[in-house]
């Protein structure tokens, strides 16, 4: 966990980032300077660039128990912001959890739909044999490598440094285990559920590039069964938070400022 603790303007809710997905907590090195908060906590998903306990079940159920441990461990109630994987994460909080939230971001509500299909990469690492395959050769690769290829995707070039390292043979056992217990109909199942969120205020984010997470009009649908606020990240992708972090800051902070 790290904090980051700025010069406060008024009392604040603790502002708590959570990543995904070949990801460490240095994806949001942009994006923190510009959110209006006394203190951020960014948490990282074990097997992401945080160490894998022996053991640990690394499901979408299990990394949403890890969530839940985490916030319990928190002066709360939190505002809770996920991006890829950590806002699937979230979003899972806030229909099981919200107690121990005042609101909830996430940037990937849409793959919450029945009709939601799972990319490219997901389908593969979803794939017996196929998925081993491609996650050993995601480890194998140099670390320059990796982060030449995560900076040609939207990834500042310190960013991309900082994440190479830790995709390694941790981060591939998580992977095959989380997707693969997310095949869908599994996400899609839930999508009912969602209106458990609307306990709390929500918000989702959707960046209209982004090729991995069912783009606007799944985003919408979901959005709207959980009652969330719509944010509009125009001709952004995946990595918002590095490409544009001055205009995704301003739609958390003016939700936030507004709850």
């Amino acid at each position: 966990m790290q904090i980051k603790r700025g010069l406060p303007k008024e009392e604040t809710m603790p502002l708590v980032l959570v990543h995904g997905n070949p990801e460490t907590a240095a994806i949001w090195d942009e994006l923190i300077p510009h959110l209006n908060a006394d203190s951020v906590l960014t948490l990282s998903p074990p097997g992401f660039g945080a160490p894998l306990p022996n053991n640990f079940d690394a499901t979408s159920d299990g990394y949403l128990s890890w969530l839940v441990s985490e916030l319990e461990n928190i002066d709360g109630p939190v505002d809770l912001v996920g991006h890829d994987w950590g806002g699937g994460h979230v979003v899972r909080l806030a229909c099981e959890r919200p107690d121990l939230i005042r609101s909830w971001t996430t940037d990937i509500i849409g793959v919450f739909t029945p009709e939601y299909v799972w990319h490219d990469n997901a389908q593969t690492w979803q794939t017996p044999g196929a998925g081993e395959e491609a996650v050993a050769a995601m480890a194998n690769t140099p670390n320059e490598a990796t982060a030449q290829r995560f900076e040609s995707l939207g990834m500042t070039k310190s960013i991309a440094e900082q994440v190479a390292p830790w995709i390694n043979a941790d981060m591939a056992q998580c992977i095959l285990s989380l997707y693969r217990s997310a095949a869908q109909p599994a996400l899609g199942n839930m999508f009912d559920g969602l209106a458990r969120a609307a306990e709390k205020p929500g918000l989702a984010l959707v960046a209209t590039d982004d090729p991995f997470v069912g783009g606007e009009v799944l985003g919408r649908k979901a959005a709207a069964k959980a009652q969330a606020q719509v944010g509009i990240i125009d001709g952004e992708g995946h990595w918002w938070m590095c490409t544009n972090p001055e205009k995704g800051a301003q739609i958390i902070n003016d939700f936030l400022k507004n709850l």
